[in-house]
């Protein structure tokens, strides 16, 4: 009997183990005529996020856009701006992420290369065939100066993203692949002497030399098994200089039917960020930032020991989509804090329209103090305030 009993809990243990927990879906993921139990989660914390599936995956390039990209302002933005481009064509109520599983470290390190000479190939012991940088080839000859400046790094990192939809039998499928392609508005580099210096890329430079690689990634990537039928997109994102205290943007996007090899088409994205307060912002947009200027004027005057307001407007279209604002202040104890945020919570209900979303970030030397988040078209907003 007792045998039977302990036969029993671990037939409970080992069907437990098996089954979905609660607010989990099970399905069966398929790549490369392979099988694996895979989980969805039934709940998704907003519309404009993709649910993802479990176990966890993480992208065999993992690493590479944080090594990459000048500021971590430009890693964020590069990788939600991603996922933000995705939804216009993989919606989120039929789609589910998954981190890149295609594009491998090594081919994604070997692309980010420059094109190699002759003489450094011989040097480095590789063969033609191996010679598949995606950067232009630097002469052997001149000065790094004269080198650098006319053939700078355009290619700063790749990004690959994977949807994937369910299919009627309980399975999952790869549905599509986003494909993001950072690009250096700024190219540095060293004197013989070991001097920084820095070179500047044109706008239009960027364009073509966008276009012209995410020709040559997508040429690639239809010759990588599993991706040869697949509906695929590019974006081209223009990353900002390293000392910018705002991201860089998206700036053209191209969506590639299933099983072609070529992009017929580039639709522009109009989307910027901008500095509040700042010349370029006052110039361009000068009646959000008179709304901003108000909103710091009303803080400053009711809490005198105030340090510090600074806003990150984003821009699509010309038309302001979301503001996020950073408060830096000096306080005596949590009823302060408490009274602070309340007061802030009004004036961005008051103050700022109501079809863009607002994020305040409220912190002192101590670190974070409390969150308003007020989304689009919303009357209620969330406030949190950290114990």
């Amino acid at each position: 009997m007792k045998k039977l009993a302990m036969m029993f809990v671990a037939l409970l243990l080992f069907l437990s183990a098996c089954a979905p927990k609660l607010g989990e879906e099970e399905v069966v993921q398929e790549k490369n005529n392979k099988q694996q139990k895979a989980v969805i989660p039934k709940y998704n914390i907003s519309d404009s996020y993709y649910r993802m599936i479990l176990p966890f995956k993480p992208s065999g390039a993992r690493g590479q856009v944080v090594e990459n990209l000048n500021t971590r302002l430009d890693v964020d933005e590069f990788e939600t701006g991603l996922m933000r481009l995705a939804q216009d064509r993989f919606s989120p109520k039929d789609y589910l992420f998954q981190e890149g599983q295609y594009l491998h470290k090594k081919t994604v390190e070997s692309w980010l290369r420059r094109k190699l000479t002759k003489a450094q190939l011989k040097e480095e012991g590789l063969k033609e065939s191996e010679n598949v940088g995606l950067n232009p080839m630097i002469s052997d000859k001149g000065t790094n100066e004269e080198k650098n400046t006319k053939s700078p790094i355009y290619l700063a990192s790749i990004l690959e993203h994977d949807y994937l939809v369910k299919t009627d039998n309980g399975k999952v499928q790869l549905g599509g692949v986003v494909l993001g392609l950072a690009l250096n508005s700024v190219h540095y580099y060293e004197t013989e002497q070991g001097y920084p210096r820095e070179v500047e890329i044109k706008d239009e430079i960027i364009e073509r030399e966008g276009k012209r690689i995410a020709a040559e990634v997508l040429s690639r990537v239809r010759n990588i098994k599993g991706l040869k039928d697949v509906p695929i997109t590019i974006a081209l994102f223009k990353q900002a200089p390293k000392t910018s205290i705002i991201p860089g943007h998206f700036f053209a996007v191209a969506n590639v039917d299933q099983g072609s090899s070529r992009i017929d088409d580039w639709e522009k994205i109009n989307e910027e960020y901008y500095l509040f307060p700042s010349d370029e912002a006052q110039k361009n947009h000068r009646e959000d930032v008179m709304k901003f200027l108000n909103f710091k004027s009303d803080i400053e005057e009711f809490f005198p020991n105030y340090t510090g307001v600074i806003g990150k407007a984003l821009y699509r279209d010309d038309q302001l989509q979301q503001l996020t604002i950073d408060i830096s202040m000096q306080f005596y104890g949590k009823a302060e804090v408490i009274g602070f945020t309340q007061y802030v919570t009004g004036l961005v209900m008051e103050q700022f329209p109501d079809y863009i979303t607002v994020n305040v970030y409220i912190s002192s030397v101590g670190g974070p103090e409390s969150i308003i988040v007020r989304q689009a078209k919303s009357d209620q907003p969330f406030v949190h305030i950290y114990q």
